[in-house]
C-alpha cells in the first residue's frame, strides 16, 4: 500500500549549498547571516526590525517578556491553536483567558475577546489561523479602544495578506515560525517583526542571555535566555525566503486542487477563505458535518495509507490546562465543535493531482464508512 507523507519539506541545491558555505566558513553562530535573513524578512513583511531566534515559541515568550506581563495578568488567546500559544503566556505566570472562534474561518471571534477583558487584561494575542489573517480591522478598533497592546501569533501565516497588507505589520509585534511543515523552514526557527525600535532592542537582549548589543561581551543588563538562531538555519531560511512567492503559488495550486475536488464530497466543508485576504496555506483543514466525528473517519484514512491530523485539539481541554484551571468543557462552543469536525488532509508544496485526487477518494469512502455505521447505530437506538 502507498503511504503518503503528511508534510515534505522543499529543499533544493541552492539550500544545501547555502547551509555548506556556512559550514566551510567556521563561523556557526552569531554570523552575518542571521543579520542578512533580519533584513531580508523585515523587508518582505514590510516592517523596521526582525529578531530571528530558536523558534515560533521563543518569539512568542519574548514577545509576552518584553511587554513586562507576569503574575496577575491576563492575556486573551484562542484556544483553537497550538498549545504554545497560551503556554508562553503561563511561562510568565500570567494566565491566558480563552476566546472562542467565529465558525467560518476559525479565526478568533472579535466580539468574544471584548466579552472576555477585565481590568487584568494586559494584552491579546491573536492567531491567524492556518495562514489565514484575522478580522485585524476590528482588532485594531479594539486595541485603540482599550489601549491594549495586540501580537500576532502569525506563526502559520508568512506571506498572508488583509486587505493588500502583509500580515507581521499589524498589531504590535508578530512572530512567525520556520518548522518543515510551514511556508519556508530553517528546521527549527522562528523570528519576531515589529515596528517598536524599543521593543525590538529588549528582544535582541532577551534572546541572548540579556546581554547589551553595546556592552561588554559578559555584560548582562537583564535576565534573558539562550533563543539565539545559528548561522546553518538562517542561511537556510535566507534561501527559501527567495523563493517564498514561488512557495505560495505551489500550495496555492495544491489547495485549489483539493477543494475543486471537495465539491463532490458529501459531508465535508472546504477551508473558508474570505475575499479580502491572501491566504497563505499552511496545512489543508476540511470540516465534516455535524455528528460526523474526526477520530473514526482518520482511522479509515489510516487504514488506506493516507495520514492525517487533529487540527487543533482545544488548548483549554488539555489535560494540563484542565488540572491548573478546571475547564470542563462547554465553556467554548465553536472552538469544541470545530475541533471535533476539523482534519488537516497531507499537504506540502509538491503534492501531485494525482496523489490529491488518492486523498479525496480516501475521504469520501472514509466518511461513507462511517457515516453508514453512524446511520446504522441511529436506527438500532430507536429500534431499542
Amino acid at each position: 500500500m502507498m503511504k503518503l507523507p503528511m508534510s515534505v519539506p522543499d529543499i533544493d541545491s541552492t539550500d544545501e549549498e547555502a547551509v555548506l558555505q556556512v559550514l566551510r566558513s567556521g563561523r556557526l553562530a552569531l554570523g552575518p547571516r542571521s543579520v542578512e535573513f533580519e533584513r531580508a524578512i523585515a523587508q518582505y513583511v514590510g516592517v523596521r526590525e526582525a529578531i530571528v531566534v530558536s523558534s515560533g515559541t521563543a518569539a512568542l515568550h519574548l514577545l509576552i517578556r518584553a511587554l513586562g506581563i507576569g503574575p496577575g495578568d491576563e492575556v486573551v488567546v484562542p484556544s483553537f491553536t497550538f498549545a504554545a500559544t497560551a503556554n508562553v503566556v503561563m511561562y510568565e505566570g500570567a494566565v491566558p483567558v480563552f476566546a472562542d472562534i467565529e465558525p467560518e474561518t476559525y479565526c478568533v471571534d472579535t466580539d468574544d475577546i471584548k466579552a472576555k477583558l477585565s481590568e487584568r487584561t494586559k494584552a491579546i494575542l491573536v492567531v491567524d489561523v492556518f495562514g489565514h489573517p484575522a478580522d485585524w480591522d476590528s482588532l485594531e478598533r479594539i486595541a485603540e479602544h482599550y489601549g491594549l497592546p495586540i501580537l500576532d501569533d502569525a506563526c502559520e501565516a508568512l506571506g498572508a495578506e488583509y486587505k493588500g497588507r502583509k500580515i507581521g505589520s499589524y498589531g504590535r509585534a508578530a512572530a512567525f515560525a520556520f518548522y518543515p511543515n510551514k511556508q519556508i523552514t530553517t528546521g527549527e526557527g522562528g523570528v519576531i517583526v515589529t515596528n517598536d525600535a524599543a521593543l525590538a532592542a529588549v528582544c535582541r537582549s532577551l534572546r541572548n542571555q540579556g546581554r547589551s548589543e553595546m556592552g561588554p561581551w559578559l555584560e548582562h543588563e537583564r535576565l534573558g535566555f539562550n533563543y539565539r538562531m545559528d548561522e546553518m538555519s538562517a542561511a537556510l531560511g535566507l534561501s527559501q525566503l527567495r523563493r517564498i512567492e514561488q512557495f505560495l503559488a505551489k500550495r496555492d495550486r495544491v489547495a485549489h486542487w483539493y477543494t475543486e475536488r471537495l465539491k463532490n464530497v458529501p459531508g465535508v466543508r472546504a477551508p473558508v477563505v474570505k475575499p479580502h485576504v491572501r491566504m497563505s496555506w499552511f496545512v489543508y483543514v476540511v470540516t465534516l458535518e455535524e455528528g460526523l466525528d474526526r477520530e473514526p473517519v482518520m482511522r479509515v484514512m489510516e487504514e488506506q495509507g493516507i495520514p492525517t491530523r487533529a487540527y487543533f485539539s482545544p488548548v483549554h481541554l488539555q489535560p494540563y490546562m484542565r488540572e491548573r484551571f478546571g475547564y470542563r468543557g462547554g465553556e467554548l462552543p465553536v472552538t469544541e465543535s470545530a475541533a471535533r469536525r476539523t482534519i488537516a488532509l497531507p499537504f506540502h508544496n509538491n503534492l501531485t493531482l494525482e496523489e490529491v485526487e488518492m486523498v479525496v477518494d480516501g475521504l469520501r469512502r472514509a466518511v461513507e464508512r462511517v457515516g453508514s455505521t453512524r446511520s446504522g447505530a441511529s436506527k438500532g437506538s430507536c429500534i431499542r
